[in-house]
Protein backbone atom coordinates (compact mmCIF):
# COMPACT_ATOMS: atom_id res chain seq x y z
CA UNK A 1 0.00 0.00 0.00
CA UNK A 2 1.35 3.38 -0.97
CA UNK A 3 1.41 6.65 0.92
CA UNK A 4 -0.81 9.51 -0.21
CA UNK A 5 0.06 13.08 0.71
CA UNK A 6 -2.60 14.63 -1.52
CA UNK A 7 -5.48 16.01 0.63
CA UNK A 8 -7.88 16.11 -2.34
CA UNK A 9 -7.60 12.33 -2.80
CA UNK A 10 -8.88 11.57 0.68
CA UNK A 11 -12.34 10.67 1.89
CA UNK A 12 -13.75 12.98 4.61
CA UNK A 13 -12.25 12.26 8.05
CA UNK A 14 -9.77 9.75 6.57
CA UNK A 15 -6.02 10.38 6.78
CA UNK A 16 -2.75 8.58 6.29
CA UNK A 17 -1.86 9.09 9.95
CA UNK A 18 -3.38 10.43 13.14
CA UNK A 19 -1.27 11.86 15.96
CA UNK A 20 -2.89 12.16 19.39
CA UNK A 21 -1.35 15.09 21.24
CA UNK A 22 0.69 18.08 20.10
CA UNK A 23 3.33 18.30 22.82
CA UNK A 24 6.98 17.29 22.70
CA UNK A 25 6.40 13.88 21.11
CA UNK A 26 3.23 14.77 19.18
CA UNK A 27 5.02 17.64 17.49
CA UNK A 28 7.88 15.36 16.52
CA UNK A 29 5.53 12.68 15.19
CA UNK A 30 3.71 15.30 13.10
CA UNK A 31 6.95 16.72 11.69
CA UNK A 32 8.47 13.37 10.77
CA UNK A 33 5.30 11.87 9.31
CA UNK A 34 4.45 14.96 7.25
CA UNK A 35 8.00 15.39 5.98
CA UNK A 36 7.97 11.72 4.93
CA UNK A 37 4.87 12.24 2.82
CA UNK A 38 1.88 11.38 5.02
CA UNK A 39 -1.21 13.56 5.28
CA UNK A 40 -1.47 13.75 9.06
CA UNK A 41 -4.21 14.80 11.45
CA UNK A 42 -2.99 16.12 14.80
CA UNK A 43 -5.63 15.98 17.53
CA UNK A 44 -5.10 18.21 20.57
CA UNK A 45 -7.45 18.09 23.55
CA UNK A 46 -6.79 21.72 24.48
CA UNK A 47 -7.12 25.00 22.67
CA UNK A 48 -4.82 26.99 20.40
CA UNK A 49 -1.99 29.20 21.69
CA UNK A 50 -1.09 32.66 20.39
CA UNK A 51 1.89 34.95 21.16
CA UNK A 52 -0.40 36.95 23.43
CA UNK A 53 -0.60 33.91 25.73
CA UNK A 54 3.13 34.22 26.50
CA UNK A 55 4.10 36.53 29.34
CA UNK A 56 7.84 36.16 29.88
CA UNK A 57 8.34 39.92 29.74
CA UNK A 58 5.52 40.82 32.12
CA UNK A 59 6.90 42.30 35.35
CA UNK A 60 5.47 41.60 38.82
CA UNK A 61 4.27 45.18 39.23
CA UNK A 62 2.20 44.71 36.05
CA UNK A 63 0.27 41.78 37.49
CA UNK A 64 -2.93 42.20 39.54
CA UNK A 65 -1.52 40.05 42.35
CA UNK A 66 2.16 40.85 41.73
CA UNK A 67 2.84 37.36 40.43
CA UNK A 68 1.50 35.54 43.48
CA UNK A 69 -1.92 34.94 41.98
CA UNK A 70 -5.43 34.93 43.38
CA UNK A 71 -5.08 32.34 46.13
CA UNK A 72 -8.78 31.62 46.56
CA UNK A 73 -9.24 31.17 42.82
CA UNK A 74 -6.18 28.92 42.47
CA UNK A 75 -7.23 26.83 45.45
CA UNK A 76 -10.71 26.35 44.00
CA UNK A 77 -9.78 25.76 40.35
CA UNK A 78 -6.22 24.37 40.36
CA UNK A 79 -5.40 22.91 43.78
CA UNK A 80 -3.12 20.30 42.18
CA UNK A 81 -1.64 22.35 39.35
CA UNK A 82 -0.58 25.23 41.59
CA UNK A 83 1.82 22.84 43.35
CA UNK A 84 4.03 22.86 40.27
CA UNK A 85 7.18 24.95 40.58
CA UNK A 86 6.48 26.26 37.07
CA UNK A 87 3.01 27.59 37.90
CA UNK A 88 2.42 31.27 38.52
CA UNK A 89 -0.13 34.02 38.02
CA UNK A 90 0.83 34.73 34.42
CA UNK A 91 0.84 31.18 33.02
CA UNK A 92 -1.96 29.44 34.90
CA UNK A 93 -3.77 29.06 31.56
CA UNK A 94 -1.08 26.54 30.56
CA UNK A 95 -2.30 24.21 33.34
CA UNK A 96 -5.59 22.32 33.43
CA UNK A 97 -8.58 23.19 35.59
CA UNK A 98 -8.58 20.39 38.16
CA UNK A 99 -12.37 20.51 38.44
CA UNK A 100 -12.70 19.40 34.81
CA UNK A 101 -9.82 16.92 34.97
CA UNK A 102 -10.19 14.82 38.14
CA UNK A 103 -8.10 11.79 38.99
CA UNK A 104 -7.85 9.64 42.10
CA UNK A 105 -5.17 7.91 44.14
CA UNK A 106 -5.08 5.70 47.25
CA UNK A 107 -5.57 7.63 50.48
CA UNK A 108 -2.14 6.56 51.72
CA UNK A 109 -0.36 7.15 48.39
CA UNK A 110 -0.76 10.71 47.11
CA UNK A 111 0.17 11.59 43.54
CA UNK A 112 0.56 15.04 41.99
CA UNK A 113 -0.47 14.97 38.33
CA UNK A 114 0.59 18.17 36.58
CA UNK A 115 -1.06 18.58 33.17
CA UNK A 116 -1.25 21.09 30.37
CA UNK A 117 -3.88 20.86 27.65
CA UNK A 118 -3.19 23.28 24.82
CA UNK A 119 -1.48 23.20 21.46
CA UNK A 120 2.13 22.46 22.35
CA UNK A 121 1.18 20.76 25.61
CA UNK A 122 3.84 20.94 28.29
CA UNK A 123 6.56 21.79 25.77
CA UNK A 124 5.68 25.38 26.67
CA UNK A 125 6.43 24.93 30.38
CA UNK A 126 9.06 22.17 30.46
CA UNK A 127 12.47 22.58 32.09
CA UNK A 128 14.36 22.17 28.76
CA UNK A 129 17.00 19.83 30.24
CA UNK A 130 18.11 17.28 27.62
CA UNK A 131 20.44 14.34 28.25
CA UNK A 132 21.22 11.21 26.30
CA UNK A 133 20.94 7.83 27.95
CA UNK A 134 23.81 5.35 27.78
CA UNK A 135 23.92 1.57 27.85
CA UNK A 136 24.30 1.80 31.61
CA UNK A 137 20.68 2.92 31.53
CA UNK A 138 19.34 0.60 28.84
CA UNK A 139 21.05 -2.43 30.38
CA UNK A 140 20.25 -1.66 34.01
CA UNK A 141 17.04 -3.70 34.29
CA UNK A 142 18.63 -6.84 32.88
CA UNK A 143 21.78 -6.35 34.92
CA UNK A 144 19.92 -5.94 38.18
CA UNK A 145 17.01 -8.30 37.64
CA UNK A 146 14.51 -5.49 38.20
CA UNK A 147 11.75 -4.90 35.67
CA UNK A 148 12.27 -6.16 32.11
CA UNK A 149 15.17 -5.85 29.72
CA UNK A 150 14.95 -3.00 27.25
CA UNK A 151 14.85 -4.44 23.70
CA UNK A 152 17.01 -1.56 22.46
CA UNK A 153 20.44 -0.19 23.31
CA UNK A 154 22.26 3.11 22.91
CA UNK A 155 23.40 2.23 19.39
CA UNK A 156 19.76 2.02 18.30
CA UNK A 157 19.05 5.56 19.46
CA UNK A 158 22.39 7.30 18.87
CA UNK A 159 21.62 8.47 15.30
CA UNK A 160 18.15 9.60 16.38
CA UNK A 161 19.50 11.53 19.34
CA UNK A 162 21.73 13.36 16.86
CA UNK A 163 18.85 13.89 14.45
CA UNK A 164 16.74 15.49 17.17
CA UNK A 165 19.59 17.58 18.61
CA UNK A 166 20.49 19.06 15.24
CA UNK A 167 16.94 20.33 14.89
CA UNK A 168 16.05 21.50 18.41
CA UNK A 169 19.43 23.05 19.33
CA UNK A 170 21.17 21.91 22.53
CA UNK A 171 23.71 24.06 24.33
CA UNK A 172 26.24 22.28 26.49
CA UNK A 173 29.80 21.20 27.06
CA UNK A 174 31.41 17.94 25.90
CA UNK A 175 32.85 15.95 28.80
CA UNK A 176 33.63 12.53 27.30
CA UNK A 177 31.74 10.65 30.01
CA UNK A 178 30.69 7.14 28.98
CA UNK A 179 27.70 7.15 31.30
CA UNK A 180 26.31 10.36 29.77
CA UNK A 181 27.20 10.53 26.07
CA UNK A 182 27.86 13.97 24.65
CA UNK A 183 25.27 15.54 22.39
CA UNK A 184 25.73 17.63 19.23
CA UNK A 185 26.16 20.91 21.05
CA UNK A 186 25.73 24.57 20.40
CA UNK A 187 28.18 26.69 22.44
CA UNK A 188 27.64 26.24 26.20
CA UNK A 189 26.47 28.95 28.51
CA UNK A 190 29.47 30.10 30.57
CA UNK A 191 29.93 29.11 34.18
CA UNK A 192 29.82 31.91 36.68
CA UNK A 193 33.00 32.52 38.65
CA UNK A 194 31.71 30.81 41.77
CA UNK A 195 30.70 27.78 39.72
CA UNK A 196 34.18 27.59 38.23
CA UNK A 197 35.66 27.63 41.72
CA UNK A 198 33.36 24.79 42.77
CA UNK A 199 34.23 22.79 39.63
CA UNK A 200 37.97 23.19 40.26
CA UNK A 201 37.75 22.25 43.92
CA UNK A 202 35.71 19.13 43.16
CA UNK A 203 38.17 18.17 40.42
CA UNK A 204 41.08 18.60 42.81
CA UNK A 205 39.38 16.41 45.39
CA UNK A 206 37.74 13.76 43.20
CA UNK A 207 39.36 13.96 39.77
CA UNK A 208 37.07 12.48 37.09
CA UNK A 209 35.04 10.68 39.71
CA UNK A 210 32.80 13.73 40.19
CA UNK A 211 32.55 16.20 37.35
CA UNK A 212 30.74 19.52 37.40
CA UNK A 213 29.49 20.63 33.99
CA UNK A 214 27.05 23.20 32.69
CA UNK A 215 23.50 21.94 32.23
CA UNK A 216 22.60 20.61 28.80
CA UNK A 217 19.55 22.55 27.69
CA UNK A 218 17.37 23.01 24.62
CA UNK A 219 17.99 26.75 24.80
CA UNK A 220 19.77 28.49 21.93
CA UNK A 221 23.07 30.28 22.52
CA UNK A 222 23.16 31.39 18.88
CA UNK A 223 20.62 31.69 16.06
CA UNK A 224 19.52 28.26 14.94
CA UNK A 225 16.93 26.95 12.47
CA UNK A 226 15.56 30.46 12.02
CA UNK A 227 15.07 30.96 15.76
CA UNK A 228 16.81 33.72 17.72
CA UNK A 229 19.38 33.12 20.43
CA UNK A 230 18.17 33.36 24.00
CA UNK A 231 18.25 36.88 25.47
CA UNK A 232 18.11 35.53 29.06
CA UNK A 233 15.00 37.34 30.23
CA UNK A 234 14.46 34.57 32.77
CA UNK A 235 10.92 33.14 33.21
CA UNK A 236 10.95 30.50 30.45
CA UNK A 237 7.98 28.68 31.99
CA UNK A 238 5.71 31.50 30.79
CA UNK A 239 6.44 30.82 27.12
CA UNK A 240 8.94 32.33 24.71
CA UNK A 241 7.88 34.75 21.99
CA UNK A 242 11.25 34.38 20.22
CA UNK A 243 11.10 30.55 20.41
CA UNK A 244 14.65 30.56 21.74
CA UNK A 245 13.97 27.36 23.61
CA UNK A 246 12.52 24.32 21.93
CA UNK A 247 8.76 23.88 21.95
CA UNK A 248 6.35 22.21 19.56
CA UNK A 249 4.76 25.57 18.86
CA UNK A 250 8.01 27.20 17.77
CA UNK A 251 9.68 24.30 15.95
CA UNK A 252 8.11 20.95 15.05
CA UNK A 253 4.51 22.01 14.41
CA UNK A 254 5.57 24.86 12.07
CA UNK A 255 7.86 22.39 10.27
CA UNK A 256 4.96 19.97 9.85
CA UNK A 257 2.64 22.76 8.70
CA UNK A 258 5.19 23.91 6.13
CA UNK A 259 4.75 20.62 4.25
CA UNK A 260 1.07 21.34 3.59
CA UNK A 261 0.24 17.86 4.89
CA UNK A 262 -0.71 18.62 8.51
CA UNK A 263 -4.21 19.32 9.76
CA UNK A 264 -4.30 20.45 13.38
CA UNK A 265 -7.57 20.19 15.28
CA UNK A 266 -7.59 21.67 18.80
CA UNK A 267 -10.41 21.06 21.33
CA UNK A 268 -10.41 17.39 20.23
CA UNK A 269 -10.44 14.90 23.11
CA UNK A 270 -9.58 11.39 21.93
CA UNK A 271 -11.77 9.11 24.04
CA UNK A 272 -10.90 5.72 22.51
CA UNK A 273 -8.98 3.94 19.80
CA UNK A 274 -11.25 2.02 17.41
CA UNK A 275 -10.10 -1.56 16.82
CA UNK A 276 -11.02 -3.73 13.84
CA UNK A 277 -11.13 -7.36 14.97
CA UNK A 278 -11.06 -8.62 11.38
CA UNK A 279 -7.78 -6.95 10.44
CA UNK A 280 -6.33 -6.86 13.98
CA UNK A 281 -5.53 -3.21 13.34
CA UNK A 282 -6.78 0.08 14.72
CA UNK A 283 -9.11 1.77 12.27
CA UNK A 284 -9.14 5.21 13.87
CA UNK A 285 -10.25 7.12 16.96
CA UNK A 286 -13.42 8.45 18.53
CA UNK A 287 -13.11 12.11 19.44
CA UNK A 288 -15.21 14.31 21.72
CA UNK A 289 -15.38 17.98 20.81
CA UNK A 290 -14.30 19.74 24.02
CA UNK A 291 -16.53 22.73 23.29
CA UNK A 292 -19.73 21.07 22.09
CA UNK A 293 -19.49 17.60 23.62
CA UNK A 294 -20.33 15.98 20.29
CA UNK A 295 -18.53 12.82 19.17
CA UNK A 296 -16.91 12.20 15.82
CA UNK A 297 -14.74 9.48 14.34
CA UNK A 298 -11.53 9.93 12.36
CA UNK A 299 -9.82 7.11 10.50
CA UNK A 300 -6.26 6.42 9.42
CA UNK A 301 -3.90 3.60 8.57
CA UNK A 302 -1.41 4.76 11.21
CA UNK A 303 -1.89 6.05 14.76
CA UNK A 304 0.71 7.72 16.97
CA UNK A 305 -0.26 8.08 20.63
CA UNK A 306 1.62 11.05 22.09
CA UNK A 307 -0.84 12.37 24.66
CA UNK A 308 1.68 12.14 27.57
CA UNK A 309 2.44 8.92 29.42
CA UNK A 310 -0.57 8.65 31.67
CA UNK A 311 -3.05 10.09 29.19
CA UNK A 312 -1.90 7.55 26.59
CA UNK A 313 -2.31 4.70 29.09
CA UNK A 314 -5.71 6.06 30.12
CA UNK A 315 -6.74 6.19 26.44
CA UNK A 316 -5.66 2.60 25.82
CA UNK A 317 -7.42 1.36 28.96
CA UNK A 318 -10.57 3.09 27.79
CA UNK A 319 -10.32 1.50 24.32
CA UNK A 320 -12.47 -1.49 25.18
CA UNK A 321 -14.25 -3.62 22.63
CA UNK A 322 -15.34 -7.24 22.26
CA UNK A 323 -11.78 -8.33 21.46
CA UNK A 324 -10.14 -5.90 23.91
CA UNK A 325 -12.38 -6.02 27.02
CA UNK A 326 -9.60 -4.82 29.34
CA UNK A 327 -8.24 -2.17 27.02
CA UNK A 328 -6.22 -2.18 23.83
CA UNK A 329 -2.77 -3.65 24.47
CA UNK A 330 -3.76 -5.31 27.75
CA UNK A 331 -4.04 -8.97 26.76
CA UNK A 332 -1.17 -9.86 29.11
CA UNK A 333 -2.38 -7.59 31.91
CA UNK A 334 0.62 -5.24 31.62
CA UNK A 335 -1.17 -2.06 30.55
CA UNK A 336 -1.05 0.52 33.32
CA UNK A 337 1.63 -1.30 35.32
CA UNK A 338 5.23 -0.29 36.06
CA UNK A 339 4.49 3.43 36.08
CA UNK A 340 7.41 5.64 37.05
CA UNK A 341 8.45 9.18 37.92
CA UNK A 342 11.64 10.73 39.27
CA UNK A 343 11.93 11.65 42.91
CA UNK A 344 13.85 14.65 44.10
CA UNK A 345 14.07 17.23 46.88
CA UNK A 346 16.98 15.90 48.94
CA UNK A 347 20.34 17.63 49.09
CA UNK A 348 22.18 20.28 51.01
CA UNK A 349 22.71 24.02 51.16
CA UNK A 350 25.82 25.96 52.12
CA UNK A 351 27.63 29.25 51.75
CA UNK A 352 30.75 29.76 49.68
CA UNK A 353 33.01 32.70 50.49
CA UNK A 354 34.25 33.56 47.00
CA UNK A 355 35.52 37.09 46.34
CA UNK A 356 33.61 38.17 43.26
CA UNK A 357 31.84 41.34 42.21
CA UNK A 358 28.41 40.61 40.80
CA UNK A 359 25.85 43.09 39.54
CA UNK A 360 22.94 40.67 39.39
CA UNK A 361 21.28 37.82 41.25
CA UNK A 362 21.18 34.79 39.04
CA UNK A 363 20.08 31.20 39.64
CA UNK A 364 21.70 28.45 37.64
CA UNK A 365 21.64 24.68 37.29
CA UNK A 366 24.71 22.53 37.01
CA UNK A 367 25.19 18.78 37.01
CA UNK A 368 27.70 16.75 38.91
CA UNK A 369 28.52 13.18 38.03
CA UNK A 370 29.26 10.69 40.76
CA UNK A 371 29.81 6.95 40.20
CA UNK A 372 27.85 4.81 42.62
CA UNK A 373 29.30 2.15 44.88
CA UNK A 374 27.86 -1.33 44.74
CA UNK A 375 24.90 -1.78 47.03
CA UNK A 376 25.52 -4.46 49.65
CA UNK A 377 23.29 -7.48 50.03
CA UNK A 378 20.87 -6.75 52.82
CA UNK A 379 17.66 -7.74 54.53
CA UNK A 380 15.83 -4.64 53.43
CA UNK A 381 16.10 -2.07 50.68
CA UNK A 382 16.92 0.60 53.21
CA UNK A 383 20.16 -1.21 54.10
CA UNK A 384 21.70 0.10 50.89
CA UNK A 385 23.53 3.41 51.24
CA UNK A 386 21.83 4.65 48.10
CA UNK A 387 23.40 7.45 46.13
CA UNK A 388 21.49 10.06 44.20
CA UNK A 389 19.93 9.55 40.85
CA UNK A 390 21.07 6.63 38.67
CA UNK A 391 19.93 3.43 40.36
CA UNK A 392 20.98 1.96 42.88
CA UNK A 393 18.79 -1.05 42.34
CA UNK A 394 18.25 -2.19 45.91
CA UNK A 395 16.22 -5.34 46.46
CA UNK A 396 15.42 -7.47 49.49
CA UNK A 397 18.13 -9.90 48.48
CA UNK A 398 20.94 -9.61 45.99
CA UNK A 399 23.57 -7.06 45.12
CA UNK A 400 22.74 -4.09 43.01
CA UNK A 401 24.78 -2.89 40.09
CA UNK A 402 27.16 -0.06 39.58
CA UNK A 403 25.64 3.08 38.19
CA UNK A 404 26.17 6.80 38.03
CA UNK A 405 24.54 9.76 39.67
CA UNK A 406 23.65 13.27 38.69
CA UNK A 407 23.14 15.98 41.24
CA UNK A 408 21.53 19.24 40.28
CA UNK A 409 23.38 22.14 41.82
CA UNK A 410 21.80 25.55 42.02
CA UNK A 411 23.82 28.63 42.78
CA UNK A 412 22.24 31.77 44.13
CA UNK A 413 24.24 34.96 44.35
CA UNK A 414 23.78 37.29 47.29
CA UNK A 415 26.14 40.02 46.14
CA UNK A 416 24.99 43.19 44.40
CA UNK A 417 27.90 45.33 43.21
CA UNK A 418 29.85 44.35 46.27
CA UNK A 419 32.01 41.48 47.39
CA UNK A 420 30.26 38.87 49.47
CA UNK A 421 29.36 35.24 50.04
CA UNK A 422 27.32 33.09 47.71
CA UNK A 423 24.49 30.88 48.89
CA UNK A 424 24.51 27.52 47.13
CA UNK A 425 22.42 24.39 47.14
CA UNK A 426 22.54 21.01 45.48
CA UNK A 427 19.81 18.41 45.12
CA UNK A 428 19.32 15.17 43.24
CA UNK A 429 16.83 13.86 40.69
CA UNK A 430 16.70 10.12 41.14
CA UNK A 431 15.39 6.96 39.58
CA UNK A 432 12.26 5.05 40.53
CA UNK A 433 12.37 1.30 40.20
CA UNK A 434 9.69 -0.41 38.07
CA UNK A 435 7.18 -2.29 40.21
CA UNK A 436 4.14 -4.12 38.83
CA UNK A 437 1.97 -2.69 41.60
CA UNK A 438 2.92 0.89 40.74
CA UNK A 439 -0.14 1.10 38.61
CA UNK A 440 -2.57 3.31 36.72
CA UNK A 441 -6.15 2.05 36.42
CA UNK A 442 -9.49 3.58 35.49
CA UNK A 443 -11.57 4.76 38.42
CA UNK A 444 -14.91 2.89 38.33
CA UNK A 445 -16.98 5.89 39.44
CA UNK A 446 -15.12 9.13 38.64
CA UNK A 447 -15.24 10.67 35.15
CA UNK A 448 -13.94 13.94 33.75
CA UNK A 449 -16.08 16.77 32.43
CA UNK A 450 -16.58 14.91 29.14
CA UNK A 451 -17.52 11.57 30.67
CA UNK A 452 -14.17 9.84 30.16
CA UNK A 453 -13.20 7.60 33.11
CA UNK A 454 -10.56 9.18 35.34
CA UNK A 455 -7.19 7.67 36.19
CA UNK A 456 -6.23 6.25 39.57
CA UNK A 457 -2.47 6.33 40.31
CA UNK A 458 0.08 6.16 43.16
CA UNK A 459 3.18 5.42 45.21
CA UNK A 460 6.79 5.69 46.61
CA UNK A 461 8.68 2.67 47.98
CA UNK A 462 11.57 1.87 50.31
CA UNK A 463 14.30 2.07 47.69
CA UNK A 464 13.37 5.62 46.74
CA UNK A 465 13.32 6.62 50.41
CA UNK A 466 16.81 5.17 50.88
CA UNK A 467 18.09 7.04 47.85
CA UNK A 468 16.66 10.26 49.22
CA UNK A 469 18.66 9.90 52.43
CA UNK A 470 21.86 9.33 50.54
CA UNK A 471 21.30 12.25 48.18
CA UNK A 472 21.38 14.61 51.14
CA UNK A 473 24.53 12.99 52.49
CA UNK A 474 26.26 13.02 49.09
CA UNK A 475 25.67 16.71 48.41
CA UNK A 476 26.77 17.68 51.92
CA UNK A 477 29.94 15.62 51.49
CA UNK A 478 30.85 17.39 48.26
CA UNK A 479 30.14 20.83 49.67
CA UNK A 480 32.41 20.09 52.61
CA UNK A 481 35.10 18.80 50.25
CA UNK A 482 34.81 22.09 48.33
CA UNK A 483 35.57 23.97 51.58
CA UNK A 484 32.10 25.47 51.96
CA UNK A 485 30.76 26.68 55.27
CA UNK A 486 27.42 26.28 57.01
CA UNK A 487 26.60 23.02 55.21
CA UNK A 488 22.98 22.03 55.90
CA UNK A 489 21.58 18.74 54.51
CA UNK A 490 17.86 18.75 53.74
CA UNK A 491 15.24 16.24 52.67
CA UNK A 492 12.04 17.43 51.10
CA UNK A 493 10.40 14.60 49.19
CA UNK A 494 7.20 15.68 47.48
CA UNK A 495 4.67 13.08 46.34
CA UNK A 496 5.22 11.14 43.10
CA UNK A 497 4.29 13.12 40.03
CA UNK A 498 5.64 16.38 41.38
CA UNK A 499 8.75 16.06 39.18
CA UNK A 500 6.44 15.94 36.12
CA UNK A 501 8.45 13.11 34.60
CA UNK A 502 5.74 10.45 34.62
CA UNK A 503 6.68 7.38 32.60
CA UNK A 504 5.67 3.79 31.98
CA UNK A 505 2.34 2.02 31.86
CA UNK A 506 2.78 0.75 28.29
CA UNK A 507 6.39 -0.31 28.52
CA UNK A 508 8.61 -1.56 25.74
CA UNK A 509 9.44 -5.27 25.76
CA UNK A 510 10.99 -8.03 23.69
CA UNK A 511 7.80 -10.13 23.69
CA UNK A 512 4.08 -9.49 24.34
CA UNK A 513 4.56 -11.03 27.78
CA UNK A 514 7.23 -8.47 28.65
CA UNK A 515 5.82 -5.29 27.21
CA UNK A 516 2.85 -3.51 25.69
CA UNK A 517 4.93 -2.17 22.76
CA UNK A 518 7.83 -3.69 20.84
CA UNK A 519 11.26 -2.23 20.07
CA UNK A 520 9.74 0.05 17.41
CA UNK A 521 7.07 1.36 19.82
CA UNK A 522 4.32 -0.66 18.08
CA UNK A 523 1.54 -2.15 20.15
CA UNK A 524 1.90 -5.90 19.99
CA UNK A 525 -1.89 -6.20 19.72
CA UNK A 526 -2.30 -3.52 17.03
CA UNK A 527 0.90 -2.99 15.02
CA UNK A 528 -0.37 0.16 13.29
CA UNK A 529 -0.57 1.89 16.68
CA UNK A 530 2.62 3.46 18.04
CA UNK A 531 3.02 4.78 21.60
CA UNK A 532 6.11 6.99 21.65
CA UNK A 533 5.67 9.26 24.65
CA UNK A 534 6.73 8.43 28.21
CA UNK A 535 4.27 5.53 28.38
CA UNK A 536 6.75 3.28 26.53
CA UNK A 537 9.53 3.62 29.11
CA UNK A 538 10.67 0.39 30.80
CA UNK A 539 12.83 2.25 33.34
CA UNK A 540 13.36 5.87 34.26
CA UNK A 541 17.14 6.26 34.70
CA UNK A 542 17.84 9.61 36.38
CA UNK A 543 18.12 11.98 33.43
CA UNK A 544 15.33 14.26 32.28
CA UNK A 545 13.59 11.97 29.78
CA UNK A 546 12.27 14.26 27.04
CA UNK A 547 15.24 13.90 24.66
CA UNK A 548 14.81 10.13 24.72
CA UNK A 549 11.08 10.50 23.99
CA UNK A 550 11.86 12.68 20.97
CA UNK A 551 14.48 10.28 19.63
CA UNK A 552 12.15 7.30 20.05
CA UNK A 553 9.37 9.17 18.26
CA UNK A 554 11.52 10.16 15.27
CA UNK A 555 12.85 6.60 15.02
CA UNK A 556 9.37 5.08 15.21
CA UNK A 557 8.00 7.47 12.57
CA UNK A 558 10.73 6.55 10.09
CA UNK A 559 10.06 2.84 10.68
CA UNK A 560 6.29 3.28 10.40
CA UNK A 561 6.39 5.11 7.08
CA UNK A 562 8.63 2.47 5.51
CA UNK A 563 6.43 -0.33 6.87
CA UNK A 564 3.38 1.47 5.50
CA UNK A 565 5.00 1.72 2.05
CA UNK A 566 5.71 -2.02 2.14
CA UNK A 567 2.05 -2.72 2.89
CA UNK A 568 2.81 -4.18 6.33
CA UNK A 569 0.49 -1.82 8.20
Amino acid sequence: MGVSGNPSSREPNVYDAIVVGSGITGGWAAKELCERGLHTLVLEAGGPVSPEDYSEHVQPYQMPFRGLGHHAQAKAEQPVQRQSSGYDETNRHFFVDDRDHPYTHPVDAPFTWIRGRQVGGRSITWARQVYRWSDLDFEANARDGVGNDWPIRYADLEPWYAHVERFIGVSGSSEGLAQLPDSEFLPPMPLMHVEGVLRDRLAARYGRERVLTVGRVAVLTREHQGRAACHYCGPCHRGCTTHSYFSSNGSTLPAAAATGRMELRPHSIVAEVLFDSATRRASGVRVIDAQTGQSREYHARLLFLCASAFETVRLLLNSRARDTPDGLGNAEGLLGRYVLDHHYGAGASATMPVRQTSCFRQPAERLLHRPLPECPVGDSPASCAATACRAPRCKRAGAAALGDAWLRCGLQGRATERRGEWGVYGSGAAEDLPHADNRLTLDPTVVDRWGVPAACIGRWRDNELAMSRDMAESVAEMFEAARRSDVQPFRYMPPPGHCVHEMGGARMGRTPREGVVNRWNQLWEAPNVFATDGACMASSACQNPSLTYMALTARAAAFAVEALKRGEL
